[in-house]
């Protein structure tokens, strides 16, 4: 069977490339510490050496609108066009073409609806930077083939936190049962607390420290129950009105499993936002 030699969650700053590649008058002064942050999470996915990608993200109303907002969503194509042209005019994205997995996607799609998700899919899924940035951050030759898996975080009504958690405890259940001798990675991102187009959008750091503080020791620790516990649909407004993005570490909290500790933990504030990086071995940190 596969298995997962990863489990990695992060946030998706869309402008990272940007500032990483700057030079000169036009690099901002957090780009250096920012890209040495970055390289050393980056050594987290190399380390584990995986065959292929589980990435989980949410389309930023770039294909999926409100005439057709799936819940859960999985790609099922041999190749993924990635980045929109909004996100190369503003964040100065690149076009990439991502190879899929078709296998590990039908199978996800199968076990899936077996065990009481009922996924949408696509076979004609355009990828945006909720998933072309950690591929930037974590994987930037780009080379290994994806199963992307969107979910909503955006368009209401929205799943309940615990069926985050849920779908990735189902996910690491389903890529474990696949029957592969390949090498799986599950990559993951979110935000913390997050407010855009807000009176607390360019504050600096992000809205909410305190909630990010919790959100960290959270995700670090595993503390699914304490999480479970605090974080509501309801709740979610309060640290900035697109925290709901949050959902998506706690699916991968699930995948990584209640009471698992981050093997690799990293936090960057910035002008308006919290960077934060975790990375799991399930089965022990590689030599």
């Amino acid at each position: 069977m596969a298995s997962i030699v990863a489990v990695i969650a992060s946030t998706h700053h869309p402008f990272y490339y940007k500032a990483s590649t700057a030079t000169g008058a036009d690099r901002p002064p957090f780009a250096d510490e920012w890209t040495r942050k970055i390289l050393a999470f980056r050594e987290t996915l190399t380390r584990a050496n995986p065959d292929v990608l589980v990435m989980v993200g949410s389309d930023h109303f770039h294909q999926l609108w409100l005439d057709n907002m799936p819940q859960f969503l999985v790609g099922k194509a041999p190749f993924y066009d990635a980045n929109w042209y909004n996100e190369e005019r503003e964040f100065g994205l690149p076009r990439m073409l991502l190879k899929g997995q078709e296998d590990l996607s039908g199978h996800i799609l199968r076990a899936g609806l077996d065990a009481g998700f009922d996924l949408a899919f696509s076979n004609e899924l355009r990828i945006d930077h909720s998933i072309t940035c950690p591929i930037v951050t974590l994987r930037p030759e780009a080379d290994l083939p994806i199963v992307p898996i969107y979910t909503n975080i955006f368009a209401p009504p929205l799943p309940q936190p615990k069926r985050f958690v849920q779908l990735g405890q189902t996910i690491r259940e389903i890529v474990e049962s696949w029957p592969s001798h390949l090498r799986v990675a599950v990559i993951g991102t979110g935000h913390l607390s997050l407010e855009l187009g807000g009176p607390r959008q360019f504050g600096p750091h992000g809205p909410d420290p305190e909630f990010d503080q919790r959100a960290v020791e959270w995700i670090s620790t595993g503390d699914l129950d304490g999480c479970l516990r605090e974080v509501t649909l309801d709740s979610l407004h309060s640290p900035g009105n697109a925290t709901h993005g949050f959902m998506d570490f706690m699916l991968m909290m699930g995948v990584a499993g209640a009471g698992a500790k981050a093997d690799y933990v990293d936090t960057l504030d910035l002008f308006h936002t919290m960077e934060a990086y975790f990375t799991w071995y399930p089965n022990g940190a590689p030599a």
